[in-house]
């Protein structure tokens, strides 16, 4: 038999604390802390996200940093009868590089590695953007030069 995940596991209520002193418009913020030390002692993995509705003001919201935790971001298109395309686009410089994005998508950075700024170039339809950092359990840890 299945055993259900321990209640202190399971979080049904957020934190709202990425950018909890930032007021930008197009974007929600603070986004929406799932998983933390805080939630989930000894857990050290930071899961959050927010939703994208319009080219957030200002752009970019977030310059070029670093963490030093193993991070995985996502962009998250909401067609449900295409939810490869991302309903929007970006151009986001990574390692110095420029790289442009149109469709749903993961993207894995190593630790230490330069990314950002982020700009968005357009938002056709809510699009949600997702970070889940390894390694460092605490808005603090995860939020270097970024938001906080």
């Amino acid at each position: 038999m299945k055993k259900n995940p321990p209640r202190k596991a399971l979080i049904t209520k957020p934190a709202y604390e990425v950018g909890c002193n930032t007021v930008v418009t197009g974007r929600k913020l603070p986004s929406l802390t799932w998983i933390n030390n805080n939630f989930v002692p000894g857990c050290d993995v930071y899961v959050e996200y927010g939703w994208i509705w319009a080219v957030p003001d200002p752009n970019p919201l977030i310059g070029e940093h670093t963490h030093d935790f193993d991070q995985i971001v996502l962009h998250i298109g909401t067609d449900p009868h295409n939810p490869e395309d991302l309903g929007a686009e970006f151009e986001m410089m990574i390692d110095g590089e420029p790289v442009t994005v149109d469709t749903t998508h993961s993207l894995y950075l190593p630790k230490k590695m330069k990314h950002g700024p982020l700009t968005w170039k357009r938002v056709d339809r809510p699009v949600i953007e997702m970070t889940i950092t390894l390694g460092g359990g605490t808005v603090e840890a995860v939020s270097p030069g970024a938001l906080k």
